[in-house]
């Protein structure tokens, strides 16, 4: 069973994690580690982590001065967002290939109340998702195989929609799935999850841990929620990563994920009887 742990680049968060052991180590960047001072620490740290750590991941900056990083963004109405989500992420999947670890970016997030529509900026959703999957495709070829995609919440780019997921399957895209995100924009519907989970394990590359009530991003410690671990642990793709993604009480003490480990190592025993 993997032990999969998340951390910033905060040495004394970093330092929690390492003394687990962990198998599977994902970076949760800022857009602060893409400021020179940033970017030379961060190098320093995934050094540092790669010494103990077979396998790192890397996710790209949520928000850049207060604006989510939505790669759908339009550049002709918000020019100076596209432009750092651009770069950012060529500049993080070609790290990720120079440095044998995993890029993450995320192929959408969600629009919060009293946040832009950055969707509205297309003529339609379909025009919007054309533009996400077009700029993934370019990542994905820059990358070499140093990238993966997250599903969101965001209708640009989710999970638990057949049409939507035989397009990613056609592609060929080498994706991120979490488990929660899936979960929410499918109601709590445990037997869409688990169909959708089928649908694109050839595709997962990288797996998201984390429980849910299936209504709001509330990011549960393993067990605490309503998904079906002992129907999800089975349908995981094998040669996959995996990182617990949990809400912590304190971010330098990731006791939520240990406790997550701890459940479904308790899941997989269930299964195994």
């Amino acid at each position: 069973m993997q032990l999969g742990l998340k951390a910033s680049t905060d040495e004394d968060q970093i330092a929690d994690r390492l003394q687990y052991h962990p198998d599977v180590f994902e970076f949760h960047l800022t857009a602060d580690d893409f400021t020179d001072t940033g970017w030379v620490h961060l190098t320093q740290v995934v050094a540092h982590v790669q010494a103990t750590v077979p396998r790192v991941v890397l996710h790209h900056p949520m928000k850049w001065h207060g604006w989510r990083c939505e790669l759908c963004v339009n550049a002709d109405v918000h020019p100076d967002l596209y432009q750092f989500v651009m770069d950012s992420s060529r500049r993080l999947v070609d790290f990720a290939r120079a440095t044998g670890t995993i890029a993450l970016i995320h192929g959408g997030y969600n629009q919060k109340p009293g946040e832009p529509d950055l969707v509205g900026d297309w003529p339609n959703l379909r025009t919007a998702q054309a533009v996400v999957l077009g700029r993934l495709s370019e990542l994905r070829s820059r990358a070499q195989g140093h990238v993966v995609f997250e599903n969101s919440m965001l209708p640009t780019f989710q999970y638990g929609v057949p049409a939507f997921e035989d397009q990613l399957l056609a592609l060929g895209l080498p994706l991120a799935y979490d488990v929660s995100h899936a979960f929410i924009v499918l109601h709590g519907d445990n037997d869409a999850l688990i169909a959708s989970l089928h649908h694109l394990a050839p595709l997962v590359r990288h797996y998201h841990l984390v429980d849910s009530m299936g209504q709001t991003h509330d990011s549960l410690t393993l067990g605490t929620g309503k998904i079906d671990w002992v129907r999800v642990l089975s349908e995981l793709n094998p040669t996959a990563s995996r990182i617990y993604e949990i809400n912590l009480a304190d971010q330098w003490r990731c006791q939520e994920m240990l406790a997550s480990h701890q459940y479904l190592e308790g899941v997989a025993r269930k299964i195994q009887q």
